[in-house]
């Protein structure tokens, strides 16, 4: 973690996270200071440090004499996210297949059995931050600061579209729950066996299996209405 000293800010820094991930915060509501100290029990100066933290990884956007707000998902944001996402994450996997540490496979294999549990429990919220931890994982074994800044701010966005892709009746069905974890299985594989071909081609069949329903995210389907003009209301 940063450098968050002291127990009330790494609460606040560690919640604070969790809560954008999952979207118990919703992208751009106001983050207000009042209601923050009295939270987690900080001063404005050791909050407005946590906030700055938080800002400089992407999970808060910070305006002058506006205070701070939850970073936001504007279709300006999630165009960048499509383009960017296989490009980066397929560039991740060949260099972690490239770079990883013996420790670093140890840590993905076990954060790769928390996504299982978390699978088999049902739970949405397990589901998509041991999803998300995983795949930052990897980022670390990159070795790439450039790369692994890019995957941090990209797995924000992911993370809470994920909310939907791991919801019970979202249009994700098990089976394809199911081949998301064999993917990781396949993709640890890859990077223990040093093939950086086969875990950048992982990369690019994994964000395919979730790319439709991140588009459902960003165009769900309408209300069914009738066709044609309303009907005439009639006169008292």
């Amino acid at each position: 973690m940063p450098t968050v000293r002291g127990t009330a800010k790494s609460v606040a820094y560690e919640d604070l996270k969790r809560a954008i991930l999952t979207m118990e915060r919703q992208p751009g509501s106001p983050l207000e200071e009042s209601e923050l100290c009295d939270r987690y029990g900080l001063s404005r100066t050791p909050l407005r440090e946590v906030l700055q933290l938080l800002s400089g990884e992407g999970y808060v956007t910070l305006q002058l004499n506006r205070g701070a707000r939850v970073s936001d998902m504007t279709h300006y944001t999630l165009r960048d996210f499509f383009l960017a996402a296989p490009l980066i994450y397929s560039a991740i996997l060949r260099l972690a297949a490239q770079n990883a540490t013996p420790a670093q496979i140890t840590e993905l294999k076990d954060a790769q059995e928390a996504f299982r549990t978390a699978l088999t429990s049902g739970d949405v919220t397990d589901r998509a931050l041991t999803n998300d931890q995983f795949h930052r994982i990897t980022g670390h074994m990159a070795g790439n600061s450039y790369l692994q800044a890019s995957l941090d701010r990209l797995l924000i966005d992911h993370t809470r579209i994920a909310m939907t892709f791991f919801r019970p009746n979202s249009g994700a069905k098990e089976d394809r729950l199911e081949l998301a974890c064999r993917q990781h299985d396949e993709m640890i594989a890859a990077i223990e066996n040093g093939d950086e071909e086969r875990a950048a081609e992982l990369a690019l069949e994994h964000w395919a299996l979730s790319r439709d329903q991140i588009e459902l995210f960003v165009m769900p389907a309408g209300l069914e209405a009738p066709l044609g003009a309303p009907p005439k209301q009639k006169s008292a």
